[in-house]
């Protein structure tokens, strides 16, 4: 079985480069690739998040996934799982993009992205979450076609980015409504004293 799943992984990939990779896609996928780099896009919508007042919960629990994924993604499961990136494996497969230095499984661009764009999906206004959704389906796909991961490190990716962006969001909430509580007390004790 898992032979069977490893022939397929490797089976899509060669089918999207001979059958789907094409001069007017690959430099508008090679784009969208680069944006998901490092988390850079994601990093980028994070900090603007933080910066307005009205969207600073959100900016918080776009942040705490940032390092989720950071630490659960490309820290442990990486080293832990070490498989070897499929440009290295598969014959005929290319990769048309920076050649990465680190390992394959989990994909972080598409953890990253999903952890982002499911807590912006759920926490702020469908014009704003679903363009987010779209553009981490665009940057996991594209892992993809430039042949850098596989079909399976990128699927693990989308789930475990989704799996963090619940658990940095119930994170954030129980210490924003702590913090509340705390300044509602506060406030409460100060004016007491007068």
């Amino acid at each position: 079985m898992l032979e069977f799943l490893c022939n397929l992984d490797g089976n899509i990939l060669l089918f999207l480069q001979d059958n789907v990779r094409n001069p007017v896609l690959t430099p508008i996928l090679r784009l969208i690739t680069t944006l998901g780099n490092g988390g850079a896009v994601w990093i980028v919508l994070a900090v603007l998040l933080l910066c307005i007042p009205k969207t600073r919960k959100v900016g918080c629990m776009a942040v705490m996934a940032l390092l989720g994924t950071l630490l659960v993604n490309n820290m442990i499961l990486k080293n832990l799982v070490a498989r070897t990136r499929p440009y290295e494996v598969i014959e005929g497969l290319t990769y048309i993009v920076m050649r990465p230095t680190d390992f394959s499984f989990p994909s972080g661009h598409a953890g990253c992205s999903f952890a982002v764009a499911c807590i912006m999906f759920r926490r702020l206004p469908r014009r704003y979450g679903i363009p987010a959704l779209v553009l981490a389906i665009l940057i996991s796909l594209s892992r993809l076609y430039v042949g850098v991961h596989y079909p399976s490190d990128v699927l693990f990716g989308v789930i475990s980015g989704i799996l963090i962006s619940y658990g940095a969001e119930m994170l954030v909430s129980r210490l924003w409504k702590r913090r509340y509580i705390e300044e509602t007390e506060a406030s409460g004790a100060d004016s007491g004293e007068e």
